[in-house]
């Protein structure tokens, strides 16, 4: 009595012929882990779009330190002004331009710190929205290596360099995204 006859033979050898291969896989170059290991930090810093990211909020930091710079001096002045008018003037008369001066000093601090936050948030969405676009090439590097995990590189105690694939990733979502400007460019209109 044969078992493997008719319907239940050609599941069988279906289920065999559409198995992923780890053998035709390593023919290939690629090599077969289930698990794979990736550097986030690295991939968005090594990529062209974490590059102009980085540029980008640079100049931005500058222009920003070169601003703080000019208020620093604008107040430096307005206050060795205001302390030169502290002698000639009584304690109820000085004390609302101190108090103006107190107002205008913590506005300024206030408004930097703002700028300061809006170029941090800048630089986070720049991130998550470098991940959303990488996904996709991720998941084509899951399947292609035939893992069914990938994980952060710190994360892991030991591995084999092998199950590292960031350097890959990078070229791959350099090659796919480039450094993002087109994207956003058509984003924005």
């Amino acid at each position: 009595m044969n078992i493997l006859q008719g319907p239940l033979r050609a599941l069988c050898v279906w289920a065999v012929l559409m198995a992923p291969s780890p053998l035709l896989a390593q023919q290939l170059g690629v090599p077969q882990s289930d698990v794979l290991t990736i550097s986030s930090e690295r991939l968005f810093a090594d990529s062209r779009f974490g590059q102009r990211v980085f540029r980008e909020i640079e100049a931005e930091s500058a222009l920003l330190a070169d601003e703080n710079e000019l208020i620093v001096a604008q107040l430096s002045k307005e206050e060795k002004d205001l302390t030169d008018k502290r002698s000639e003037m009584s304690a109820s008369e000085f004390r609302p331009l101190a108090e103006a001066f107190d107002e205008k000093v913590q506005s300024h601090r206030d408004s930097q710190r703002a700028k300061l936050d809006a170029l941090a948030r800048h630089g986070e969405e720049a991130r998550n929205q470098f991940f959303e676009m990488a996904q996709p090439v991720l998941i084509e590097l899951l399947r292609e290596y035939g893992a069914s995990i990938v994980i952060e590189r710190s994360n892991v105690v030991l591995s084999s360099d092998a199950s590292d694939i960031t350097d890959t990733a990078i070229a791959r979502i350099d090659a796919a995204i480039g450094d993002g400007s087109a994207l956003e460019d058509a984003n924005d209109k």
